[in-house]
């Protein structure tokens, strides 16, 4: 992110550049379009101050280096995922986690999804099973050494909080 803060009228001007998706104060999010059409032209030589000056951009309005920095990200980004990069969101809510490595068959969905049940059905026993030895314990207490012991249940008429007497 750059250090360049857009005001009001340059935003409008970036965002009537049809190669341009939105502009913030501080940051301009380009088209998949461009980015694709960006990265093939400069691999095929062009280079990147070209390519934005060319599509429309002034460099003293968005900074002489943003090229370079834009085109170095989506080299990155088009060697690791290809144009699919740029078209799908890896980030955010619009992010699905990591994708799977490689499509999996009926069968392989099946067995993944039997032991995902089975994992949560184990969970489920297990909270079950806690709160039974939760509710089991309530107004049981144990002393310094561990012991377990349980109030009476008239515990409160025993002691009268109100007075601190002990009723005889």
């Amino acid at each position: 992110m750059t250090k360049i803060i857009f005001n009001e009228i340059q935003i409008k001007l970036l965002e009537s550049n049809p190669n341009v998706d939105h502009v913030s104060e501080r940051s301009i999010s380009f088209t998949p379009d461009f980015k694709i059409k960006a990265v093939k032209e400069n691999f095929n030589g062009k280079g990147p101050v070209q390519i934005f000056i060319e599509h429309g951009f002034d460099l003293q309005l968005i900074g002489s280096d943003k090229p370079k920095e834009c085109l170095k990200r989506w080299r990155k980004t088009f060697n690791q995922f290809g144009e699919d990069g740029f078209l799908t969101e890896r980030r955010g809510k619009g992010s699905t986690g990591r994708p799977s490595s490689k499509q999996l068959t009926a069968e392989e969905r099946l067995k993944k999804a039997e032991a995902r049940i089975k994992y949560l059905e184990a969970e489920l026993e297990f909270l079950k099973k806690l709160d039974a030895l939760k509710g089991r314990d309530r107004g049981r207490k144990s002393n310094e050494d561990g012991e377990v012991y349980a109030y009476p249940k008239d515990y409160n008429k025993v002691w009268n909080y109100h007075d601190g007497k002990i009723p005889l």
